[in-house]
């Protein structure tokens, strides 16, 4: 009788870790699941935060060398008594370098080089 009840316990033994095997492998791929979601939330949040970030960078930009200009051009009148004229020249001039800053930081032009060579008659190999 107790060899009967060890084949029975075996076999409950068996069907419960199959179940078990089932249920953690359910378990697993809806983790899976929900872990590709996060991501792609994650990732979706970041290009956003990205974008505005490029966009505050851009128009800063811009606003800083308008309000420049404007400021260099109002300093200028006031000392040689040019009143709007040097305002208006250096408030162009403000918008035109904006624009270039903001182009520059966009990617579309290319940034100035930062130095000029020391020798002029040196190879091109990159290193100074």
């Amino acid at each position: 009788m107790s060899s009967e009840n060890d084949q029975n316990d075996d076999r409950n033994t068996d069907v419960s870790q199959a179940g078990l095997s089932e249920r953690r492998a359910q378990l697993s791929r809806k983790l899976d699941d929900q872990r590709v979601a996060d991501e792609k939330a994650a990732r979706k949040s970041e290009s956003n935060s990205a974008g505005y970030a490029q966009a505050m960078k851009l128009s800063s930009e811009f606003i800083a060398g308008v309000l420049v200009g404007a400021g260099i051009g109002w300093v200028a009148d006031q000392w040689l008594g040019t009143t709007p004229f040097g305002l208006i020249i250096f408030l162009l001039l403000g918008f035109a370098a904006g624009v270039l800053n903001v182009l520059r930081s966009a990617g579309v032009v290319e940034q100035p080089q930062v130095g000029l060579r020391r020798d002029k008659n040196a190879p091109d190999d990159g290193s100074d």
